[in-house]
Parts: structure tokens; sequence; C-alpha cells
């Protein structure tokens, strides 16, 4: 990151209907609606909202042919209102569907888990090296033809790979990691490229921001050395609604664009989507305004794996560091005077430092832009007092609780998915003790480093959803919110719920009309529950498995 002026990693240039992405042209902020795709006045109703808030880009599942074709009634509308958002079908398991769709709206998502694969059957866990070469010849035996068509007119496409929901044949070799994300977007570019296809962006997800974060750098670095510059879309998906949606967001991909990654971002709330948009506008804004702050020299630690970073291992002193989880200045780590307290505005006096090893240190800014004169103070400090516990401290005076809450979680959230930070503390004179020490918190779950209250994985909805999402995620959350560190996915169908819930505890997913399914990890334990039921079954499964204890 260079603060004195915001540069994003340089990317090809591509098309979607009348707005140009990536290159030099400004990132673009989307959104999905949640109505089914044969609800056409609610549909276009929906798209209309979206694209009045802010939003450049309209995705529309389609499940089916049926959805695809009726994309273009939709689209058509849209338009003779005279709004000239371009429409993306989402597609999964379904190529007939993305073929339709290509002649009706200006982008297509397919998702390489499952576009020629079937996903997740798990019924061949072995490939001989014939074997797997066979199966890349008919995934470009497949996906020619869809290029071709995509190509003849003029439609974009968006490789879409999500954590949970890769091919046997990936997960044969490479398990449901970031690197079998990754080769599994590459096995689609590769044929991108061979086949002179430009017209493409690619997104890799997860809900889980730790994974999401080390996939889309290790897939910029594979790109990199195949000489590849797609522009990236970026997004956390099942971030859940309210603030925790929005500090899940805002860790994830507020790390990622303070990198300079990121041609586009979608704000995944389980709200209605054109409240999704000022949420990334927000984000954007508040990242690329530091092309007008003053140049923070960077330095970066000689030990420092960017691709992976860990929490560097140091002595337990004054209640952080050593086995402790990441702590809270103020309630777990209480500045005394043995703390060695840093400007990070200032020159750092490595002798004074190395005396002090391994004390703690508490580490705050003066400088305008205080997150990256703060990361490169943390670098040196890696390198010169390894030992030492250290705490951060950042200032939001003059913002609101809604502002403090975004900024924050991107600050940190670019300290923590750095590897940084023992203790964090947000000051903000505006705000109270207890608003401020609930957002750390917030903040530190969002980045997996301390689970301090229940973690919610819910999707956003979208037109294949089964159930009232919002209204049942609000339900499932009064009953189960005093479960600290379990983690529920709240999931509105099938076709992607138990791969995009992989890091849930339990989950609850939309089975067929009124009916819900639920899992006790990624194994389906109770079928077809009738919805007015599942809440209680969740319940009654919890208990089972010595899980649930009464709300005080």
């Amino acid at each position: 990151m260079n603060p004195q002026s915001y540069k994003r990693r340089q990317s090809d240039t591509i098309t979607v209907g009348d707005i140009k992405m990536g290159g030099e042209n400004p990132i673009r902020i989307q959104s999905m609606t949640s109505t089914s795709t044969m609800d056409t006045e609610g549909s276009v109703a929906q798209a209309i909202r979206i694209a009045e808030a802010g939003g450049e880009l309209v995705r529309l599942t389609a499940q089916g042919v049926r959805e695809a074709e009726n994309l273009g009634e939709i689209h058509r509308i849209i338009r003779e209102k005279g709004y000239n958002v371009p429409l993306v079908a989402d597609i999964h398991f379904n190529p007939r569907a993305a073929f339709a769709a290509a002649t009706k709206v200006e982008k297509v998502r397919i998702n390489p888990g499952n576009f020629v694969d079937p996903g997740r059957t798990f019924k061949k866990l072995e490939y001989t090296d014939e074997e797997y070469a066979e199966e890349l010849a008919k995934i470009d035996n497949a996906v020619t033809p869809f290029l071709e068509l995509c190509k003849a007119n003029n439609t974009a496409i968006r490789i879409g790979v999500n954590h949970g929901s890769l091919s046997d044949r990936i997960m044969s070799r490479y398990g449901d990691t970031p690197s079998g994300m990754v080769e599994s977007a590459l096995e689609f570019l590769r044929i991108c490229k061979k086949r002179d296809f430009r017209n493409v962006v690619i997104s890799i997800k997860a809900s889980n921001t730790v994974v999401m974060v080390e996939t889309v750098r290790r897939l910029v670095d594979a790109m990199e050395k195949e000489d590849m510059h797609y522009p990236l879309h970026l997004g956390v998906t099942e971030a859940g609604d309210g603030e925790d949606g929005r500090v899940k967001s805002a860790v994830g991909i507020g790390a990622l664009l303070m990198e300079g990654i990121g041609d586009t971002i979608r704000v995944s709330l389980s709200e209605d989507p054109e409240l999704e948009i000022p949420v990334a506008r927000e984000l954007v804004n508040y990242v690329t305004r530091r092309i007008n702050f003053p140049k923070v020299n960077q330095y970066i630690s000689a030990n420092y794996n960017h691709l992976s970073p860990a929490l560097p291992s140091s002595k337990e002193c004054n209640g952080m560091g050593g086995e402790l989880p990441t702590g809270v200045i103020g309630v777990d780590f209480v500045p005394d005077s043995n703390t060695l307290f840093l400007d990070a505005a200032e020159n750092l006096d490595e002798e004074v430092v190395k005396q002090h090893n391994p004390g703690s240190i508490y580490v705050s800014s003066s400088h305008p832009d205080q997150v990256a004169s703060i990361l490169s103070t943390l670098h040196k400090l890696r390198d010169i007092a390894p030992e030492s516990p250290v705490a951060v401290s950042m200032n939001y005076d003059g913002e609101n609780l809604d502002e403090t809450t975004l900024h924050a979680a991107v600050d940190f959230g670019t300290l923590l998915m750095s590897g940084f930070c023992n203790a964090i503390g947000i000051t903000n004179k505006n705000l109270s003790h207890e608003e401020l020490t609930h957002l750390a918190f917030t903040i530190l779950q969002a980045s997996r480093r301390r689970f301090t209250k229940t973690e919610f994985i819910s999707c956003p909805s979208c037109g294949r959803t089964l159930f009232d999402l919002q209204h049942t995620l609000k339900k499932i959350k009064e009953a189960t919110a005093h479960l600290p560190g379990l983690k529920i996915g709240v999931m509105g169908c099938i076709v992607n719920g138990p791969g995009e819930m992989a890091d849930a505890d339990y989950g609850y997913v939309g089975a067929a009309a009124g009916h819900v399914s639920l899992y006790r990890g990624k194994e389906c334990v109770t079928k077809n529950i009738p919805a007015d039921q599942a809440i209680a079954r969740l319940i009654e499964l919890l208990k089972s498995d010595g899980k649930w204890t009464d709300p005080s």
C-alpha cells in the first residue's frame, strides 16, 4: 500500500454493457436481487432500487433455462424505464442456463466447481495423471463454445469460485484449501487465455475472512506468474446482517483494497440488497481517498510471508501475548509504567526498543494515515523486538458510530489480516467505552482472532431462497445469540448452502418450499423439516450435542 497515491494492482480493462471495469477505471459497486427471477415485476423494481442507490451492476439468479430466458424480459423493461445498469446472470450446475443467459444480459457468472463437474459428490477421490488430464480436456470442450457465444454477443463472464464448492477432482489433490480454490479458478482462466477471451473478471470468495484474504492474495500471485491480469471482484460470502455483516465485509474487502487489490466489490448482507450499496461505497471511498495523505515510507520485515502471514510468537506480558487470544486494550491489556509507548509518526529509536524487549509495546500514530504508519512500525518491531507483545490503538475522533465501525474494521482488518497485533483498542471522544469495546471484540471475531459471541454465517438471499431469510435469521439470532464461539449457518437453499457455510458448526438450510434441513458441520442430520418446526429442532440438536446453555 502506498498511502501517498492509492494505486490498484494493474489489471486489464473489460467491458460490461456501458461500463468499463479494471485498468484505471473506478472500483465498481454491485449487488444481487433477492426476488424470484420469474417474478418479473418484483425483479425489475428491486434492480431499479439497487441502481438508484448507486449500484453499477445487478446480478440475478438463473437456476434454469426458463429463468435465463426471463432475464431478457426483465432487461427489456428496465431499459424501457430508462435504466442502463448492466445485468448479470448467476449460474450454478446448469450450463444450458448459462448459454441461454449469454444472449440476454451483459454478463454471466459461472462457478468452476459445478459448471462441468457435478461438485461435492465425493464419489471419486483419486485421479491418475491421465484421468486428471482427461477431465481438463472435458472442461475445455464444454467451456470453449460458451466463450465463443459470449464473444459473439459481447457478453462478459465472471469466473466465481466459492469456498466449499470445489469439484471432486480439485478436492482429490488440493482439498478444500486456498490452493485448491486458486487452481479451480486457474483451470478456467487458462482456457480463457488459450481461446483469447479477455472479457472476464474473477472472484474467489469465502465466509471466513482469513481464507478469503489469503486465497485472493494467492490468486494474484499465481496470475502474475502466468502473465494473467484479469480484474478482480471482491466479496465476503454469507457475511450476515447488521453490524456483524458490515464489520466482516469491511475486514475482508478492506484489507485487500488497502493492498491495491480489487476492481469491483459486493458487500453481501442478509438485508434488502439496496442497503448493501452505501456500505460498499463508503469502503471504496475510505480507502481510495488516501491519495491526499502525506507519504509514509513503507518498511517490510525481512521475515514476512505476505501470502499467509502469521502472528509472531511473543512472550506473555501484562495480559497479552504468548498463548493468550488477541486482547482488547483496557479489558485484557492495561498499559502501565513498564509499557513502551511509540508514536508511529516519529522515527523509531531501535536501541530504546531493543533495551525494552521483551516488554509490552503500545503503538499509536499522530500521522494523518495512521494505519499505514503503524503497519510500517509493526514490520520494524517484528525484526528488532520479535518477543515483545504489541498493542495497537487507533483514533476516530469526529466520526459517528457507523463511520467508526466501517473505518476501524478496514484499518484493523488490514493489520490483523497481515499477522499483527496482540491487542487492539479504538478511541473516539464521541462514543462510549462500551460501544468502542464492543466494536473491538466484533472486529476480532470477524478477523477470526477471538470468538466472544455466536457467529452467524448467513447468505444475502436470492431468487433461490426457499424461506423468508431476514425474518428467520432474526428468530435464530434471538434463540441462539447467547452461545459464544458457536458458528451457525443460515442458508436460503441447497445450491450453495452446505458448501458456503463450510466453517459452520451447525447449518439451517432451505431444502424445499416451506421445508428446512439441519446440518452438523457438512453432514445433513435431519431432512425436510417443516419450517415452523425447524428452529425448535435446531435447539434440540444443540442440546443433544451438549452445545446448549439456557440464556441467563
